[in-house]
């Protein structure tokens, strides 16, 4: 199995999880960043410890420009122009970068953890992600 097969398994597992913000316990409750460490580091990509975000107001986004989630992505990934299974898109919402989805098949077919529904299956062209794309990552050097 390749890395970015493994990747996609991987996150494939974590559906139904709960969302629970700042969480990393599948089936349990995770966010949206954390589920990126999470599937990265089972599927061997980044490494399974060290990665520490710190602290972060589930509404930072809303009040700050700074670009705090973009800025731990890029330690980890490269911006691609064109999205591969595997990879992952960051969104915009507020006033920054602040959601991200893994990426089965682009566009209709990602795994994000989403406030209210959990970790679930959802489509670029979903009303809440259309018109929010920032653009794609790659995290596995290739």
């Amino acid at each position: 199995m390749t890395p970015r097969e493994a990747a996609i398994a991987e996150a494939i597992t974590w559906l139904r999880t709960p969302y629970h913000h700042m969480g990393r316990i599948k089936g349990a409750g995770v966010d949206c960043a954390q589920i990126l460490i999470a599937v990265y580091s089972a599927a061997g990509v980044i490494p399974d410890e060290g990665i520490d975000v710190g602290f972060y107001p589930h509404d930072w986004h809303l009040h700050r420009s700074e670009e705090r989630y973009l800025r731990h992505v890029l330690a980890h990934s490269t911006q691609s122009a064109t999205p591969r299974p595997g990879d992952f898109a960051l969104f915009r919402f507020g006033r920054c970068v602040s959601h991200s989805a893994i990426i089965i098949d682009w566009p209709g077919t990602l795994v994000h953890a989403y406030v209210g529904q959990g970790v679930v299956y959802a489509s670029a062209d979903d009303a809440r992600l259309r018109g929010r794309l920032h653009g794609f990552f790659n995290p596995f050097g290739d």
